[in-house]
């Protein structure tokens, strides 16, 4: 299932293209196109599960035989399940698009980047993927409004990437200044972006920042995380009342539920699972034949 966190960073994971050419350019020397179209490629990458195989974002720079393929995964925590799909992406993107095409994953925090940066070989000699990574060690701590204008995208990856830093604080401060200095419209989205990549005490920091400024972008901000709020809480509320619903007709046809049941029910997050399971509640003879068969 594809949450709504995951589509927020979908569509936002690129945020400008141009800047996110410039920064390639300088953190990797890759050989992207220094002019020519850059356009949102498909993130779909699987031709028979794209639910299974979809990156966060892909980016496709130039035209013809200039043509360079760029996936962008904002990765948040492990996941060994990538160390498979992660080959896939760059096979079916390149043979999609008939280009040379590169894997960057960004990583918020120190753990992941040890993990993501371990090469991963995929059986064939020689055809041994080591993902480019963005994380605390290759980015600069942006701390000037100046240079966070000169290079926002950098300075929007700087923000995510040094969120483990004693002065993030300050970090989240300057780019929220250097944001007022650029289009509203894209300030909200790179804001928007941070607040989806960041967890815990740094995402609250960000935030409380934001509640402080007074910026054209932040009416659309303040907004926007309202309204995302209100769309996560209507899907978590909808969630929690099929899990109930099972449990509650079960109980009215008297049939005993045991405490693991009743916690796999509860835990359960799948909205097509959920109605599978409502359907069962109606017919089975006892608690274990909710998942006596497999679901999907």
């Amino acid at each position: 299932m594809v949450t709504a966190q995951h589509e927020g960073l979908n569509k936002i994971a690129t945020f400008n293209l141009e800047h996110t050419r410039d920064m390639l350019r300088a953190l990797f020397d890759l050989p992207v196109p220094k002019s020519g179209e850059a356009r949102i490629a498909s993130p779909d990458l699987s031709e028979v599960d794209p639910g299974v195989a979809r990156a966060d974002s892909a980016i496709l720079y130039g035209e013809g035989e200039e043509k360079f393929g760029v996936i962008v995964e904002t990765q948040r925590g492990l996941d060994d399940d990538k160390r498979y799909a992660w080959p896939e992406y760059i096979a079916n993107f390149r043979s999609r698009e008939q280009c040379p095409a590169c894997l960057v994953v960004i990583c918020p925090n120190r753990r992941v980047a040890r993990w993501a940066k371990k090469e991963i070989p995929t059986g064939h000699p020689g055809f041994t993927l080591k993902p480019l990574l963005i994380h605390q060690g290759n980015t600069p701590l942006i701390v000037d409004v100046e240079q966070a204008v000169e290079n926002i995208g950098l300075a929007v990856i700087s923000a995510i990437t040094q969120s483990e830093h004693p002065r993030f604080k300050e970090v989240a401060a300057t780019l929220q200044r250097a944001l007022g200095h650029i289009d509203p419209k894209q300030a909200w989205r790179y804001a928007r972006y941070i607040n989806l990549s960041l967890e815990g005490d740094a995402q609250k920091e960000w935030d409380r920042g934001m509640k402080l400024e007074t910026y054209p972008y932040q009416g659309e901000y303040a907004e926007g995380l309202w309204a995302g709020g209100k769309q996560e809480g209507r899907i978590e509320g909808k969630i929690e009342g099929e899990a109930e619903s099972v449990l509650k007709i079960l109980n009215t046809r008297g049939i005993a539920v045991s405490e693991e049941v009743r916690e796999r029910v509860l835990g359960c997050q799948d909205p097509e699972t959920l109605d599978v399971l409502l359907q069962r509640s109606i017919v089975v003879r006892s608690g274990d034949e909710l998942f006596a068969e497999p679901i999907g």
